[in-house]
């Protein structure tokens, strides 16, 4: 079964806010480094992306007919998605474990597990 793995990240500190980035220790930021590419390399995982800001983001809606668009996510930044990676798993079990690595499941925000359908 394929999952993607959808990183919400919270409070999650990262390096594009230097500030809340520095709150962590030198240990923990390099374990967050070392984390991703350890999940990058674990058999049956597909990287995806790093997503830029949210306030970067354009969201697209049709209503009667017409193209709206709005800067900005829709959602709340507290639950924007950060990135996502795809993962061929035998069970939703390995996919919780792998979604339990990622940093931002264990630094404030969270880790959406969802399957993947085919048509």
């Amino acid at each position: 079964m394929r999952y993607l793995l959808l990183i919400h990240q919270g409070t999650t500190p990262t390096p594009r806010d230097p500030e809340a980035w520095a709150q962590l220790h030198e240990d923990e930021r390099n374990a967050v480094f070392a984390d991703y590419k350890a999940i990058n390399e674990t058999p049956g995982v597909t990287p995806g992306e790093q997503m830029d800001s949210p306030e970067t983001a354009t969201t697209v809606r049709v209503q009667d007919g017409r193209t709206l668009t709005t800067d900005g996510p829709f959602a709340e930044l507290k639950e924007a998605i950060g990135g996502y990676l795809f993962f061929e798993a035998d069970n939703l079990d390995a996919a919780i474990e792998l979604a339990a690595r990622v940093p931002a499941a264990r630094l404030g925000g969270a880790v959406e597990v969802r399957p993947i359908t085919q048509w």
